[in-house]
């Protein structure tokens, strides 16, 4: 039986009323006890080093008192836990904000010859738990907020939410929903057979030709649920079509993609690996560059200009190298790889010399989940110091998700996402590829080697 909206919704304020008009059941007894809210759970954590804001001066022995899901103070020393908190020993370890990825695709395993097979046998539902074993593997390797930057716009919305409500593990997720693309572009079903590409498509609203059209890709993606606007402005190197790396969007349907992301309160990140799709996407008010392969001194000056971040994401670059050696990507795809190589280690070299505003990303979903902390070496493999790597994780990844008030640093009033390791990571950046313990939002999700006291009841 269908439902005309007009129904549907005199049925919902119909319910919604009677709700309203019910008389509160007053409870008593064992019942009633169960039921009432638990206080907040207060947590000491004695800490040998904090490295509250990467990129100011370390802290010393510390303790950092959690209440419910909130960082309540910092104190010097070993403070003795007040009645009632737990304790958490992690005075051998470092501790540190929680790490920040700013280019994750859940719905993508990492592995393309699985994928390939995988295409044929599962369905949206079997993508949902494969996105929900991702996001713990990520949570797990100490990264509590992510961007998921492509991946199915319903599934991930309802996974952001499920992690958000307590309900599954994983980090919390800034969505995007599908990302938008230009017919044949880097985003549309390159490379499949005929029924293969007719069923990718089907039910994407996400490509879209002209100005006006890339209006109402954008608009269907919020309306999906996505709180941040992804668009191909270039080729890609994932995508199976020997189209190259160059600009494939026109500067109109950039900027009336960008323009329509920021009425909506959303911000915009372009994928872009030649210069004239990173300059033109610049040039349009783009609010992030993914990837980056191909800048120059220009561009430079652009990013600086408009403020703009740059997204390297060399492990994306490593991962596919590495597939491509094993026979597990496309030659089209290889070959783009290859070529992007030979420049992009020194276009992000560039980047960084050039005072580029850089905030961390893996494209982790090109290759397997939960290795993102891979990137910092490849990061200060160019010249990028250890502690502005650790800052582009954490400050300036929440600078650039316009969260800072709540992330990004471990300050009372923030949220209580914490990380630790054994030894200084800015002496050795590896050291973050072993995450041993992580807290998001006040609860630990890996205790490692730490120890744990609860309060006698």
């Amino acid at each position: 039986m269908r439902i005309s909206r007009l129904a549907l919704g005199a049925w919902l304020m119909a319910g919604a009323a009677l709700a309203q008009t019910m008389p509160a059941v007053a409870q008593t007894g064992p019942a009633a006890a169960q039921t009432a809210p638990a206080a907040a759970p207060v947590r000491y954590i004695q800490a040998g080093a904090v490295l509250a804001e990467p990129g100011r001066v370390t802290r010393g022995p510390t303790t950092i008192i959690v209440r419910g899901g909130t960082i309540a103070e910092l104190r010097d020393g070993f403070v003795t836990p007040e009645p009632g908190a737990e304790l958490i020993d992690l005075r051998t370890r470092h501790v540190l904000p929680g790490l920040i990825d700013m280019h994750v695709h859940f719905y993508s395993t990492g592995e393309p010859l699985r994928a390939r097979l995988d295409f044929a046998i599962k369905d949206d539902e079997d993508g949902f738990v494969d996105a929900l074993v991702a996001a713990r593997k990520t949570l797990a390797a100490g990264f509590t907020t992510v961007r998921d930057l492509g991946g199915q716009p319903r599934g991930i919305r309802a996974l952001r939410d499920a992690i958000a409500r307590g309900d599954v593990e994983g980090p919390t997720i800034v969505n995007a929903g599908e990302m938008i693309s230009v017919t044949a572009g880097h985003g549309d079903a390159n490379g499949l057979k005929a029924e293969f590409a007719e069923a990718e498509r089907h039910g994407s609203t996400a490509l879209c030709n002209g100005a006006d059209d890339c209006r109402r890709a954008t608009r269907d993606q919020i309306f999906q649920g996505a709180e941040v606007i992804k668009f191909a402005a270039s080729g890609g190197v994932g995508s199976n079509i020997a189209g190259g790396l160059g600009k494939q969007m026109t500067d109109e349907e950039m900027k009336a993609i960008i323009d329509t992301a920021h009425a909506f309160g959303r911000k915009a990140t372009a994928h872009a690996h030649g210069k004239e799709g990173i300059d033109a996407a610049l040039r349009a008010g783009v609010d992030s560059i993914e990837h980056g392969s191909f800048i120059d001194d220009e561009t430079i000056a652009l990013f600086r200009k408009t403020g703009a971040y740059l997204v390297p994401t060399m492990l994306a670059f490593e991962s596919v190298l590495r597939q491509g050696r094993a026979g597990e990507r496309p030659a089209a795809s290889v070959a783009k790889a290859e070529e992007v190589a030979k420049v992009v280690k020194q276009s992000h070299a560039r980047a960084a010399r050039g005072g580029v505003r850089i905030a961390f990303g893996t494209d982790s979903g090109v290759g397997v989940h939960g290795i993102n902390g891979e990137e910092f070496a490849l990061m200060t493999a160019v010249g990028i110091t250890p502690v502005d790597a650790i800052r582009a994780a954490t400050v300036e990844a929440a600078t650039l998700l316009g969260r800072a008030d709540r992330i990004g640093s471990i300050a009372p009033g923030k949220d209580a996402d914490l990380i630790a390791v054994e030894g200084n990571p800015i002496d050795d950046v590896r050291r973050l590829e072993k995450v041993e313990f992580v807290m998001r939002r006040g609860v630990v999700h890996k205790l490692g080697g730490a120890r744990q006291t609860f309060p006698a009841r």
